[in-house]
């Protein structure tokens, strides 16, 4: 073990190593990954980090951005029916009412659903 303060003044102690030991630590645990292990780094016993493959991160990456493009196909067709003539029309009606119209018209929406 190696003592030193650090930046609040405190006395901390650290393990010692090398850095050709650190390397091939770190080698050791690149191969580990590349052979699509996956690494989790934690810090005080609580995971901080993880290192996964670049196969594995293609494949995450790749999820995400499908599920987007299928909820805004989605979201398009609902704007689309939504944007009837009808609908706009009373989208301008609501836009141009006063707060007295819209008070009228939330009570009468409740009470058509009960």
């Amino acid at each position: 073990m190696v003592q030193f303060k650090n930046r609040q003044g405190e006395q901390v102690e650290a393990d010692s190593l090398t850095a050709t030991q650190a390397k091939n630590e770190f080698g050791r645990i690149l191969e580990r990954v590349i052979r699509g292990e996956t690494v989790v780094i934690t810090k005080h016993d609580a995971p901080k980090a993880v290192l996964i493959s670049m196969e594995e991160y293609q494949a995450l990456a790749r999820t995400p951005e499908s599920q987007l493009n299928s909820l805004a196909g989605e979201f398009d067709a609902t704007l689309a029916a939504m944007q009837t003539p009808k609908a706009r029309k009373g989208m301008k009606r609501a836009f141009g009412a006063s707060p007295k119209q819209l008070g009228k018209a939330a009570v009468s929406a409740a009470r058509k659903r009960g």
